[in-house]
């Protein structure tokens, strides 16, 4: 393994004042320390600036121009390590995550980007969750790998080919910005992977959201491809379908999962429904600001 691998780990942040800290401290528990923690406030009304600036480990900046594509790019301008990894403010990162990252990219010379698994570490069924978002992961990376996704929850890129791209990425609302790097980096020759074994414990709580809105931000995926003039409907179709049958039930178990007394109640449904709201990072809009 290269030693002199350095890592600069960049969090866009909006209104994520309840998942943070835990993010943080996850990120301080690690053996191997990063470079530098970025966090990216985007306009944030709670305390996620409190939160972020209370992390001596943690350099806070300010992105003004709402939309997680720009706060990720912000991000990735100033982070000074030869690998940028990009992680949300939901994810915690395992203790080998940093070990398995500098591995894969001191291995392969030519790799300009990864991307992992998620484990979902927030949803009472954890262990079906995860092996459903394995398969269907897996089984979209198999049918594109030419043109291969990144997940912005769990993914690092080599400084060098953000350099190379950074120039030439969309900002148009409605496509995924992790999708679109992904694509641009495809476009310009470079190598993009999926590794099972880079895994992340990221938040189930899309489903949180309306049925209305889960349909809106899972269509988002196949039009960042026909943004592109890539039509890979027929790829996505079979992952929509499962992800949409599978709505109700999870929307149910996660809102009713009362963390603190680790046990399903309709009390905890209803007060979670109530508190919930999640922006779609494909927009550029702060439409749960109340």
């Amino acid at each position: 393994m290269n030693k002199n691998l350095k890592i600069s780990i960049v969090i866009p942040v909006y209104n994520e004042g309840a998942y943070l800290k835990d993010c943080l401290d996850a990120i301080g528990s690690l053996k191997n320390k990063p470079l530098e923690v970025i966090v990216v406030d985007n306009n944030s009304f709670d305390d996620s600036a409190f939160i972020a600036k209370s992390f001596k480990f943690v350099t806070y900046v300010k992105e003004s121009t709402q939309g997680v594509v720009y706060a990720r790019s912000r991000g990735f301008n100033e982070a000074r390590g030869d690998i940028i990894a990009r992680i949300d403010a939901d994810t915690l990162l395992n203790d080998d995550w940093m070990v398995k990252v500098e591995e894969v990219f001191s291995q392969d010379k030519d790799l300009a980007a990864v991307s992992g698994e998620s484990d979902y570490y927030d949803f009472v069924l954890r262990k079906f969750a995860n092996k459903v978002d394995l398969i269907l992961r897996g089984y979209v990376a198999r049918r594109i790998p030419k043109t291969l996704f990144l997940h912005g929850a769990n993914m690092a890129i080599r400084k060098s080919a953000w350099t190379k791209v950074k120039g030439k990425l969309c900002t148009v609302p409605g496509i995924h910005e992790d999708y679109d790097l992904a694509i641009h980096l495809s476009e310009n020759g470079a190598k993009v992977i999926y590794r099972e074994d880079i895994v992340a414990g990221v938040s189930i709580r899309r489903y949180g959201s309306s049925f209305f809105e889960f349909i809106r931000y899972t269509l988002v995926a196949p039009r960042s491809y026909a943004a592109h003039n890539l039509r890979y409907e027929r790829y996505f179709l079979p992952v929509l379908l499962c992800v949409w049958a599978l709505y109700v039930p999870a929307h149910f178990l996660y809102l009713a999962f009362d963390k603190s007394e680790s046990k399903l109640s309709w009390q905890a449904y209803m007060e979670n429904r109530k508190q919930f709201s999640r922006v779609n990072p494909a927009t550029f809009m702060a439409y749960d600001r109340q």
